[in-house]
């Protein structure tokens, strides 16, 4: 019987110790602040850093004028695109809606901007996130 309630007690103890799972608003905002970094990585030339906010994995899938994966291409592709501070130009993000798909996942939909001394690049972006080990992280991008 001491057994039991040792045993039960060990469960009891393991259970308050987890935490708790984050709201939507937490997510939300935590997600939130993985655009601002990269915007701001962006505005900065840093492009090491903007990749940050990407899942590196092989498995990272970016659709853009062809379909990429995995995160080294992805680092690759921008590298070769952005090759100039010029060619960067600011970044600014415009978060439409952000859709929870699952405790884990959310859809983020929104539209880029790049204000370029020659042009103004913009358009329409899907991302999904998913919360990996370290934070939420983009899994898919489909920007065009």
């Amino acid at each position: 019987m001491q057994s039991f309630k040792n045993s039960l007690f060990m469960l009891l103890m393991a259970i308050s110790c987890t935490s708790k799972p984050e709201t939507n608003s937490e997510a939300e905002t935590k997600i939130r602040e993985v655009l601002t970094q990269q915007q701001t990585a962006w505005n900065e030339g840093n492009l090491e850093k903007f990749m940050e906010g990407y899942w590196k994995s092989d498995s990272l899938q970016f659709i853009g004028s062809s379909i990429r994966y995995g995160w080294q291409p992805t680092l690759d592709n921008y590298k070769k695109n952005y090759s100039t501070r010029a060619l960067m130009g600011r970044l600014q993000f415009d978060i439409w809606q952000i859709v929870q798909l699952g405790p884990d996942a959310h859809l983020l939909t929104g539209k880029y901007t790049l204000f370029r001394e020659s042009d103004q690049p913009s358009g329409p972006f899907t991302l999904i996130f998913k919360k990996k080990n370290n934070g939420w992280v983009i899994v898919y991008d489909h920007t065009s």
